[in-house]
């Protein structure tokens, strides 16, 4: 691990929307480097948590490139889907990652186990584990979530993923109607990010 302050950092993702929202979350001190930059694919990830498969990532990109990386594994957890989609958020998009399909999949679901699940608030929850690694070394790990329910239908054409389902508790909007500002002040990933400002 570099004994100086991070003054460049690698953000270990493909995913457009994760990368733009971390961007705006960083020092803005920090030059940041993109993993397409490098024409890197994302590594195998098979940890059985959120902090498992950050930790791969973060080592495997700081690997490759020789930079001090951070990466995200985050994802929704459905009370009601005993947690599910969980670690495999991403891959209810199938193969190349369709959030349009992964959320037709969690209404689905939802409706087989209980047909009038409307009337109900589902709990759910969005959690973010973020880590610093420089090569195999881990310099921090550290998880941040908001909790929220399931919305009867998706609303907003802003944020990714699941944003345009999830409410986030207290609110009555989803992240997906929200202006991102907005969205950046509570999230899972604001509140990881928050534990790991001493590490930059």
């Amino acid at each position: 691990m570099p004994k100086q302050k991070i003054n460049k950092l690698l953000i270990g993702t493909n995913n457009k929307g994760k990368l733009r929202e971390i961007k705006n979350l960083l020092p803005k001190n920090i030059k940041i480097y993109s993993i397409s930059k490098f024409n890197l694919k994302s590594p195998v990830e098979n940890g059985k948590t959120f902090k498992e498969n950050s930790l791969i990532k973060s080592r495997y990109f700081s690997k490759k490139t020789g930079l001090t990386c951070l990466a995200d594994d985050s994802g929704l957890e459905i009370d009601f889907l005993g947690k599910s989609p969980g670690i495999y958020s991403a891959r209810w998009g199938g193969k190349y990652g369709d959030f349009g399909k992964a959320i037709r999949r969690v209404y689905r679901e939802l409706n087989k186990k209980d047909r009038n699940w409307k009337n109900k608030k589902i709990k759910a929850r969005f959690i973010c584990s973020l880590s610093i690694s420089y090569l195999d070394k881990k310099i921090a790990c550290v998880l941040g979530k908001v909790e929220g329910h399931i919305s009867d239908e998706p609303k907003g054409k802003n944020g990714f993923g699941y944003d345009p389902i999830f409410v986030p508790l207290k609110k009555r909007k989803t992240f997906g109607e929200m202006k991102p500002y907005q969205k950046y002040k509570m999230d899972h990933r604001y509140q990881a990010f928050k534990k790991l400002k001493k590490f930059l």
